[in-house]
């Protein structure tokens, strides 16, 4: 297929880079938070650009979208992020048209999240979606595609158990502590950031430790404190950071900063502390980890924690896929009518001239000619012949290609089509 019909003949593109060759501070140096995202949607507007959404996660960034040659969109990224075209060529991937399809299916279905069953991404489409929409750069085909993935993600979640219990790396955070860290209930945990991760780590915790000593501080308290009201927890104020962590056996930071928030000098206690960084850029400094009684673990380590769920969970793969497979299959079959949708048009265009001209003839030659009964029946005529090769193309997609050739040819409607 050589273009999608959508966006004057460009190409639909993903680019993006992930986990899977991108280490956390690669993707950090990609990463969009909300006002990148807007500032690189309005260049996208000014430059031309039809149709285009973004998301950026801890495990990714990715844009999708149409254009020419997909360093269009490449460029818009370096430009809005830290991240050089250089770096991005070592680890990143480009997907074309229907790989680029395919791609946003595996995505937003969770199956290639870091952790497997963390459906988080799908809202972060929706919104990207809401976002891009509100600066009027979609058009139908990325409203359906969005919305067949989203199809697709709830099918996965209602038809498996792929998404049983919790598994996100806030789920995952707290299983590391439960696994390594004893009488869990009754230490000391200070959350640093109540962003989206946070928010979710502190239920995690509330929920799985049974643990009363759980403090939270954010660079703006309010937020900290609507978090600690739903679970009774203690708030403290940034200037108590230091101390706090001073008082503290476990220590997870989810500022979402593009620079470390904590370094070695916060740190003074000489009581074993860990530090879980569950941020992208990571908000912990490197050299942290050489302090003797602190262990650092990123958010990359505890991703590839594996349990006897996240196991389990393997075995649903096959199902998840097939209803991707299914879902797909619907998109690209309304993906093919949207092909042949134009030449459709323009021969339906065609035969009303010819209808007009014949009719036209006919009123001149025949007294008393009835234009309402002639218009009614020659309209129906046409519906119906457009109608016949409309369904000859859905039913015949192998040579769909030299149907609308041939049709194009014997009716002329290249000049109609332009």
């Amino acid at each position: 297929m050589e273009n999608f019909h959508f966006s004057g003949g460009k190409h639909f593109y993903t680019i993006g880079l992930s986990y899977k060759k991108a280490d956390a501070e690669i993707r950090g140096h990609f990463s969009l938070d909300e006002e990148a995202k807007q500032r690189l949607l309005e260049q996208a507007n000014e430059e031309g650009i039809e149709a285009i959404l973004t998301t950026s996660t801890c495990n990714r960034t990715e844009i999708y979208g149409f254009a020419h040659h997909p360093f269009e969109l490449i460029k818009l990224l370096c430009e809005h992020t830290h991240g050089t075209v250089e770096e991005f060529e070592k680890v990143a991937y480009v997907h074309k048209n229907k790989r680029a399809i395919a791609h946003m299916f595996q995505v937003g279905t969770g199956l290639d999240s870091q952790i497997l069953g963390d459906f988080e991404i799908i809202s972060q489409l929706k919104n990207s979606f809401i976002q891009s929409k509100k600066l009027g750069l979609t058009n139908v085909f990325l409203e359906r595609l969005v919305n067949a993935v989203i199809q697709a993600s709830k099918r996965i979640k209602n038809e498996t158990e792929i998404s049983s219990g919790a598994t996100s790396v806030a789920f995952a955070s707290v299983q590391y502590i439960l696994n390594n860290i004893e009488n869990i209930s009754e230490k000391n945990i200070l959350l640093f950031g109540t962003g989206k991760i946070g928010r979710n780590t502190c239920e995690n915790l509330v929920k799985h430790t049974k643990n009363h000593h759980i403090t939270l501080i954010n660079r703006t308290k309010d937020k900290a404190e609507r978090v600690a009201g739903k679970f009774n927890l203690i708030v403290k104020d940034y200037a108590d950071l230091q101390a706090e962590i001073r008082n503290s056996d476990i220590l997870i930071v989810a500022t979402g900063a593009h620079n470390p928030t904590i370094s070695k000098e916060l740190i003074y206690s000489k009581k074993d502390l860990l530090i879980l960084d569950l941020s992208i850029p990571k908000n912990v400094a490197d050299d942290v980890a050489e302090l003797s009684n602190v262990r650092l673990v990123h958010l990359d380590q505890l991703s590839k924690m594996t349990d006897a769920t996240l196991e389990r969970r393997q075995q649903f793969i096959p199902k998840a896929q097939e209803i991707i497979i299914e879902v797909e299959a619907e998109f690209n079959k309304w993906l093919e009518t949207r092909k042949f949708a134009p030449t459709i048009k323009a021969l339906k265009k065609k035969l009303k001239t010819m209808k007009d001209d014949e009719l036209d003839f006919q009123r001149r030659k025949i007294t008393d000619f009835n234009d309402e009964q002639a218009e009614i029946i020659s309209n129906r005529i046409i519906q119906k012949i457009t109608k016949h090769f409309a369904n000859h193309l859905k039913s015949d997609s192998e040579t769909t290609d030299e149907s609308l050739e041939l049709i194009q040819k014997v009716f002329q409607l290249e000049e109609l089509q332009k």
